[in-house]
């Protein structure tokens, strides 16, 4: 999200540390777009170990957040929270899952909270709003235009069918008591796809062995999945940010998992509600309308058109962070978030 509102602002002549929790793409992520990175720690793979493994998180930020001494910080929570109040620095949280508890942590901390329209929780004076979703700070058109030569690297013809999949590990402090396809689904779906084209699968858990599968896994750098997910004819996740990122791009996404029924979040309710998201609780469903997108040679086109009309309405957050960032950054022009942004 980050990525292009840095060079933004190092070219402007502001010096910028991004601290960064690795997982299993995080690092290989922030080395390829050539950011000024530091990791504080390892993204853990429960509750317990999160908590074990927090005074070692905290102490890293706190001593490079006083070395570096910055003028405003921006973060999901908690941890920038840490950051801004050691510094004294005004602190900016951007976020938009209404299930996890980083606002509530991080709420008392901050000086303003940024979050998507469509988020359905009211945080507040501090609160403020954007159209569209955070993911356009990377696949708005504006700063991204897909590589058809991708299709090169995935080893598939030019006009040739392809579905992508990704599997959750629900491993984050934010999906307990959460869950996705089961393992018998899992091979049930890629058996089904496979019957309409070539499936590639993202897998976050590791576990799926492909030796019986008809299907390949991805394996490509992951800088290289925007570049795949924008040629593909459908994505079919138990996932949520990649379910996004596929509407932005134009291409079907099907989402199923539990977080999906009336206390879903909003931006997947809001990206349904334009056409571009289908969100079922059925695996049943899953299979009948994967099958049907696959089959409908004109499914892409119109998700292209209904992306189109979407990116219309919808703010560049690019643009957004870096005139908070100018805003915060700079005490004897600071003023009000929403006057800087021009947000809600």
């Amino acid at each position: 999200m980050y990525k292009h509102v840095v060079h933004r602002l190092e070219e402007d002549g502001h010096d910028v540390l991004v601290l960064a929790r690795d997982d299993e793409v995080t690092e290989a992520l922030l080395a390829d777009a050539d950011l000024p990175y530091e990791i504080y720690g390892k993204r853990s793979e429960s509750l317990h170990s999160l908590a074990w493994e927090l005074p070692s998180h905290v102490s890293t930020i706190v001593r490079r957040a006083r070395q570096f001494d910055p003028d405003v910080v921006f973060g999901k929570g908690p941890y920038a929270a840490v950051a801004g109040t050691v510094t004294r620095t005004p602190t900016i949280a951007v976020l938009d899952s209404e299930t996890s508890m980083d606002h509530v942590v991080a709420r008392p901390f901050v000086r303003a909270i940024l979050t998507p329209t469509a988020f359905r929780k009211d945080l507040g004076d501090k609160h403020y709003q954007f159209a569209g979703v955070t993911e356009t700070a990377y696949l708005h058109p504006d700063v991204f235009e897909p590589d058809p030569s991708i299709r090169d690297d995935l080893g598939v013809g030019p006009n040739e069918s392809y579905a992508l999949v990704r599997f959750n590990a629900f491993n984050g402090h934010h999906d307990v008591g959460k869950k996705g396809f089961s393992l018998e689904q899992r091979r049930t779906l890629l058996s089904e796809l496979a019957d309409h084209g070539t499936v590639f699968v993202s897998d976050e858990s590791g576990e799926l062995d492909f030796d019986d599968l008809p299907a390949r896994p991805f394996d490509l750098h992951p800088a290289k999945m925007h570049d795949a997910l924008a040629e593909a004819d459908l994505l079919v996740a138990d996932t949520q940010t990649m379910v996004t990122e596929a509407a932005l791009l134009g291409t079907p996404a099907i989402r199923s998992n539990s977080f999906v029924g009336e206390e879903d979040m909003g931006n997947f309710i809001e990206l349904e509600d334009h056409g571009l998201v289908t969100n079922l609780s059925s695996f049943e469903e899953v299979l009948g309308q994967s099958q049907a997108l696959l089959a409908d040679e004109n499914a892409v086109d119109r998700w292209e058109r209904r992306r189109d009309a979407y990116i219309a309405d919808a703010d560049n957050v690019t643009e957004l962070l870096f005139d908070v960032a100018v805003a915060y950054g700079s005490p004897q022009r600071e003023r009000q978030t929403a006057e800087a942004a021009g947000v809600s």
